[in-house]
């Protein structure tokens, strides 16, 4: 029986889910494969720290040229994360002929062109996962499964620390500062959560996401992005009055003119919509296409097993690749040319908008706010009030009917010149009602 040999790059949760999982499953992939998949070497920084996993002495390294300069060594699989050395060790890997598998999607998001570019170059292949969604294999079925559709839209929860904290939020009542410590406690939030709250880690995924859907190469520092740190109890309370969970939502989707249109936010979402069901750290990403129409992929987004379980089916595949003598058919971007490109502006997109004008209780308070939004086009559909104590702030509540952009922008930054105002105005998107699969 041939055997394939592998080198990690890394043995933190990752490195160690993918260890498990194929010594766990080695006899089923093996007779899959008529092949040995065996990890002949793993970079690690340190021989002596104690692991998740055991593995033998001999194969643990600390130098990176044992890996990557092993003749027999034919899959380096990257999962040390962050940018550098990872790029500079993924580029030296493509160079010596080796085939990649990374669950790094910063790596891939910023640095996809130069990397995708020496895999092509070489013939070679970049599997990568693992790097959206964690074990849902949803970028298999967008460039394998929907291969013969015409994919016009992307919906993603795809951070599950986020959607931990308003899930938390939503159902245990807790504020955003107590609901993220619950996060870190439960080991779904960093202990700096900035990329994850801020919506920085779902720009990263949405640009793979994009790339996979439309072949289209976007720069994730260009993508409109919002966290969620702004997120209160209050905003909790009112999305729940109005028959709305919140949820940080990830969309792509393609504009008539073939550029896709991007954004990361907070989201009012109907309660019988789908992805309000999306709870705790799980992840769902809803794919619309034009002959399947809406389909699902849903699960676990992250976590040692659920990674590890993607990077190790990526491996699976790579090695069928070399165990056919064929070359390994649609890239993993799933387009032969990819196209680098702007996104589109938001400004001519409609939504109706959920926001919290914050104001002093002072008489014609309401008459300005309201005269302020229909001179900027702006129309309201539904006003709540608290009735505070004369002269106590208020958090004015207003649900708009569907504006355009550039209109509510303009509106927005009136509001906030206000000399009475008591704060910047907060806005979340509403996701329509029309259409939803319950």
């Amino acid at each position: 029986m041939r055997e394939i040999h592998i080198g990690l790059l890394g043995l933190g949760n990752v490195g160690a889910g993918v260890m498990k999982i194929l010594r766990q499953n080695r006899s089923e992939i093996e007779r899959r494969l008529n092949a040995k998949v065996s990890v002949k070497r793993v970079l690690v920084r340190s021989l002596d720290k104690s692991r998740e996993v055991d593995v033998e002495p001999e194969l643990l390294t600390t130098e990176v040229a044992e890996v990557l300069d092993d003749p027999d060594i034919r899959v380096v699989v990257e999962v040390i994360g962050g940018l550098e050395p990872a790029r500079e060790w993924v580029l030296q890997a493509l160079a010596r002929g080796k085939h990649v598998v990374t669950a790094n999607k910063a790596l891939l998001a910023e640095h996809g062109a130069e990397i995708f570019a020496e895999a092509t170059q070489r013939g070679l292949s970049v599997y990568f996962e693992g790097a959206v969604a964690g074990g849902i294999p949803v970028l298999r079925a967008l460039r394998e499964g929907l291969a013969s559709d015409r994919i016009v839209r992307v919906t993603g929860i795809v951070n599950g620390t986020s959607n931990y904290i308003l899930d938390s939020m939503t159902r245990s009542g807790l504020d955003f500062d107590e609901a993220l410590a619950r996060a870190q406690a439960a080991g779904f939030a960093e202990a700096d959560p900035s990329l994850d709250v801020g919506g920085g880690d779902a720009a990263h995924k949405l640009a793979l996401l994009t790339l996979v859907s439309f072949g289209l190469r976007v720069d994730p520092k260009k993508i409109p992005t919002e966290g969620i740190t702004r997120i209160r109890s209050f905003d909790i309370r009112m999305a729940d009055e109005l028959g709305y969970v919140i949820r940080s939502l990830a969309v792509t989707e393609l504009g008539n003119d073939g550029r896709p249109r991007m954004r990361v936010h907070p989201t009012l979402v109907p309660k019988e919509h789908i992805l309000a069901g999306v709870h705790a750290a799980y992840n769902a990403v809803q794919v619309e296409s034009r002959a399947l129409g809406r389909s699902l992929y849903y699960g676990h987004g992250a976590g040692m097993m659920p990674t590890g379980m993607a990077v190790l089916s990526d491996i699976v595949e790579v090695c069928r690749d070399l165990m056919s003598f064929a070359d390994a058919g649609p890239p993993p971007e799933a387009f032969r040319k990819i196209a680098s490109v702007e996104p589109l502006p938001l400004d001519d997109e409609l939504s109706e908008n959920y926001l919290v004008v914050h104001v002093p209780n002072v008489p014609g308070i309401l008459g300005r706010v309201a005269s302020c939004l229909g001179a900027h086009g702006v129309s309201i559909k539904r006003m709540n009030q608290d009735t505070p104590a004369e002269g106590e702030p208020v958090d004015m509540v207003i649900i708009t009917e569907p504006s355009l952009e550039s209109n509510l922008a303009a509106a927005l930054a009136a509001l906030d010149d206000f000399p009475d105002t008591l704060g910047p105005t907060d806005r979340i998107r509403i996701l329509p009602r029309e259409g939803i699969d319950k």
